[in-house]
């Protein structure tokens, strides 16, 4: 067996044009109409929960002490906790304006696929 002629077929097969499947291009599609709402729903729940624990933290005392620290705390901790609970719903709706914006075009190549087979 010519393993030299096996690890050159290997090389040139990563850098040969790659066809691109409808299959690839459905899923590509799927992506893009729910990556953007993934994305902001990540980054605003990670901010959310972070101003929510720095609001824990003052209002427990742990980084200052004093009854202003309670009331900030409190008011932080309200707006981190408002910031979680809307993230969801927020998310949904950018979810639907992404599929709603793609859908004709998922639709028509599912559509083709499913005729293909």
């Amino acid at each position: 067996m010519n393993t030299d002629k096996i690890y050159a077929e290997q090389i040139a097969s990563d850098y040969a044009q790659k066809e691109t499947t409808k299959i690839k291009q459905l899923k590509k599609l799927d992506a893009k109409a729910k990556n953007p709402a993934r994305i902001f729903a990540y980054t605003f729940g990670i901010i959310s929960a972070l101003v929510f624990g720095v609001g824990m933290c003052l209002a427990l005392q742990v980084l200052t002490s004093g009854l202003a620290a309670i009331i900030s705390g409190s008011a932080i901790g309200v707006v981190g906790i408002v910031g979680c609970c809307v993230n969801y719903p927020i998310y949904k709706k950018i979810l639907s304006k992404g599929k709603a914006k793609y859908a004709y075009d998922i639709m028509n190549l599912a559509k083709e696929i499913s005729e293909e087979e």
